[in-house]
């Protein structure tokens, strides 16, 4: 008696992916003609890599990435490191960094901190592991750990988002501190005395309420009051603060927010309490995203460019990997102020 096939073993095999070695077959070219038009298209003959391209689509092929890497010490993979994604803050820097990595045929991970140091540690030793050829990092502290990975592995490594007179290898920001006590100037200058700031414990967020707390000191107003919120936060976190800056301290005539975010959370609810901005209180942000004239009344705002971090790390990256030195690996790029009708 003949013994039927096992039909459910076979409908569960898996199907064997196919390979470079099958690509080249059925196009008639060797495999080194197939691995020349993925690295390399301009060393084969149009017609040949239209043949060989054409065969890659139909059969579905995708070229193992890491083999290559392996074999050229490069894999095309950038590391990025951000402590949220959850709201637009760092989606600009990510956005430029994206589009210039992939003019060159570079790939970007991103990986999420919930800003912590220690989870920046793993995903460091993560990404090395993996062995991409170069990781951008939000900010300027890090656990000695991490600086210790970084320096052994000896790839590029750009920080982004502050200023440090010590950085690992190189650094696109601006400082924190400066913009936090431009902040304060413009505020006292027009005429506000009462300030209060409301902002996560993350180091960049200090340092603009200490930038901001030093010129108002300095102006001789009384010291801001400080309202601290959970990190990563969202437009709820501003409207609670603002409830309870407006409960518990009524004489603030003027806020600002480490983040538009937060501040255009404070916004809202000030209208559902039906309280006037600027005239009851004035609402001021920090990074100029796109809700901030979006708002009603506009946001005030700190003016720094996070796409234009982005799209410089990636040329500090892109001049590295080509073997060029980098003349200006400190790039400072500063910051305005936004005037709107919210002060």
């Amino acid at each position: 008696m003949k013994r039927k096939p096992n039909t459910e073993t076979a409908a569960a095999a898996p199907a064997r992916a196919v390979t470079k070695e099958d690509v080249a077959r059925a196009a008639g070219v060797s495999h080194i003609t197939v691995s020349r038009v993925i690295n390399t298209p301009e060393k084969v003959s149009p017609e040949t890599r239209a043949r060989v391209e054409s065969f890659i689509a139909s059969m579905g092929y995708i070229p193992n990435m890491l083999a290559g890497g392996l074999a050229s010490r490069r894999t095309r993979i950038v590391a990025a490191i951000v402590p949220t994604i959850s709201h637009s803050i760092f989606a600009e820097t990510v956005r430029g960094l994206s589009e210039k990595l992939s003019e060159q045929g570079y790939q970007l991970l991103l990986g999420q901190t919930n800003y912590s140091e220690m989870e920046e540690t793993a995903l460091v030793e993560a990404f090395i592991g993996r062995r991409v050829d170069g990781l951008v990092l939000t900010g300027v502290q890090h656990t000695a750990r991490t600086r210790q990975r970084l320096k052994a592995a000896g790839i590029p490594v750009v920080e982004t988002w502050d200023l440090t007179d010590t950085p690992i290898d190189m650094l696109v920001g601006f400082d924190n501190h400066a913009a936090g006590r431009a902040m304060g100037d413009y505020l006292i200058g027009k005429g506000y005395r009462r300030l209060a700031f409301i902002g996560g414990e993350d180091p960049r967020g200090i340092a603009r309420f200490t930038g901001m707390r030093d010129a108002v000191l300095a102006h001789g107003a009384r010291e801001p009051v400080h309202i601290k919120i959970p990190l990563g936060s969202f437009l709820r976190s501003g409207r609670d603060a603002i409830g309870s800056l407006l409960r518990d301290h009524p004489e603030v005539d003027a806020v600002f927010f480490s983040n538009d975010v937060i501040a255009a959370g404070a916004a809202l609810e000030c209208i559902r309490r039906e309280i006037r901005v600027p005239e009851q209180i004035a609402l001021a942000g920090f990074a100029n995203l796109e809700l901030a004239p979006e708002v009603t009344p506009a946001l005030t705002t700190v003016q720094i460019s996070g796409h234009q971090i982005g799209l410089n790390t990636a040329e500090m990256l892109l001049a590295r990997f080509n073997g060029q030195h980098v003349a200006q690996p400190v790039c400072d790029l500063g910051y305005s102020i936004i005037e709107r009708e919210s002060t």
